[in-house]
């Protein structure tokens, strides 16, 4: 049994090198642009070197070597691919909404290479996406933090290499509004606090048990029954598996980092966090960090409370900040959405743009992969034909790993990798604008300027 053991453990080793080496590395020197590397500042008419997948040299004048392509970036600019750090494309399920605590579900079995949104999100200039599980549960599952290889079908080809667990967790309207149309619990925000509590100390006594038996000497020791759903609850009171929680509100932003504090849960990132800037000394204390929309809110009540300002606060109080889509629309203008940071905020070229890059990938564990020009990091890259945080940006190419997935000057009519002709037409629903974000409907509203000019 030992030998067999062994066995197994080497053709495990064997089958991930193999599966290492299917996934494109390539080799390509970009001449004379000008470099954006989030870390180093801004090099003008300089070079990049890409060999085998990795940004091999930054510098000028240099020489490609034997058999790589020459790319001529003169009048360019050069960037870190941009990551989303909240995205649901690429997934053929989002939401099991059938208890509130589905800690047990991966996204990673649902993820759908044949997804044209991935396409289209490269010819946004984005190279790495978070694929989170929906916002139906107080505690939902486990997401995939995934690189945009467009045309690889085998999903396994497309997962981040060695990027960290992590999963989803929801506040506020969206578990307690369907908890209730499901008829489960709980559905208040109090409720959903003692359901963070109750499970994480179900989750203690799992772990005493397991920590009783691996204790144990006695021969004759039999281990408790394993319980996916408790384990990966122990999983993330260890560290190992990080959360990214949906939020608005600042009363329960602050409410979780409690209950974190209280089982010394040491890492959280907000995602939204639309009221994150009401509490940012807060935030930075605990040391969490924030995922924000640029200037997305008003759409249902407990997100009227925002500002566009929110990114820019947060980062002057030294809370880590990203912007996310959470659209498969909005993902192909991320580089805009960081350009508003300087509108609302002031925020330099460094520090917007590290908002879609950077910022995210610390928040994803990947930072020493992805996220800046540096010697050594993979060249995940995109070309834009003018600076990418001005409003007349347009990204030209985009490279993962050195190989170049989109080209706006060979860019095919149909992009998708398969199409059934025997297929019918997607169902399509139209929005009618009126029956949109009615949720203050029938509110009475005070007239400030009537209000004081009768007080005088």
């Amino acid at each position: 049994m030992k030998t067999k053991n062994i066995l197994l453990s080497i053709l495990l080793v064997l089958c991930t090198s193999a599966f290492a080496q299917e996934v494109p590395k390539g080799d390509v020197l970009f001449k004379g642009g000008t470099v954006l590397t989030i870390t180093n500042g801004t090099l003008e008419n300089t070079d990049v070197l890409v060999r085998n997948g990795k940004i091999s040299r930054i510098g000028k004048n240099l020489r490609a070597p034997n058999g790589v392509e020459t790319v001529d970036i003169t009048g360019k600019f050069l960037m870190p691919g941009i990551i989303d750090a909240h995205s649901h494309i690429a997934g053929s399920a989002i939401n099991e909404g059938t208890s509130q605590v589905t800690a047990e579900v991966s996204m990673e079995d649902v993820l759908d290479p044949y997804d044209v949104s991935i396409y289209r999100a490269l010819a946004g200039g984005v190279t790495s996406i978070h694929l989170m599980h929906g916002s139906a549960n107080v505690i939902g599952g486990q997401n995939e933090t995934m690189k945009l290889r467009w045309g690889l079908t085998n999903p396994d080809q497309l997962r981040f290499e060695g990027a960290p667990r992590t999963i989803k967790f929801a506040l506020g309207e969206n578990p307690t509004r369907g908890a209730r149309a499901r008829g489960i619990q709980p559905q208040s925000r109090m409720g959903i606090e003692m359901m963070l509590r109750n499970s994480f100390d179900q989750a203690i006594e799992y772990r005493k048990k397991w920590d009783a038996y691996n204790a144990s000497k006695d021969p004759r020791k039999v281990a408790p029954e394993y319980d996916l759903r408790m384990q990966t609850l122990v999983d993330i009171m260890n560290g190992d598996v990080w959360v990214n929680c949906h939020s608005y509100r600042a009363d329960e932003i602050y409410m979780l980092m409690k209950v974190f504090s209280d089982y010394n849960i040491p890492r959280i990132n907000f995602q939204h966090a639309n009221e994150a800037y009401k509490v940012a000394p807060e935030l930075a204390a605990f040391g969490a960090t924030a995922s924000v929309f640029a200037d997305w809110w008003a759409y249902k009540l407990e997100v009227y409370y925002s500002t566009a300002y929110n990114a820019a606060i947060l980062t002057e109080n030294g809370v880590l900040t990203s912007i996310n889509s959470d659209s498969g629309e909005l993902i192909r203008h991320l580089f805009h959405e960081a350009a508003k940071t300087q509108k609302y905020g002031n925020l330099s070229d460094d520090e917007a743009l590290a908002m879609v890059t950077l910022n995210p990938a610390k928040q994803l564990g990947i930072d020493g992969r992805v996220g800046s020009i540096e010697e050594g990091k993979d060249a995940d890259i995109a070309i834009f034909n003018a600076h990418p945080l001005s409003v007349y940006a347009i990204p030209v190419m985009t490279f993962v790993d050195g190989v170049k997935y989109f080209d706006k000057e060979n860019d095919k009519k149909d992009q998708r990798l398969y199409v059934d002709p025997e297929s019918s037409i997607e169902a399509i629903t139209i929005f009618n604008r009126e029956d949109m974000d009615r949720c203050m409907e029938g509110a009475e509203f005070l007239n400030f300027e009537q209000l004081f000019s009768n007080k005088k």
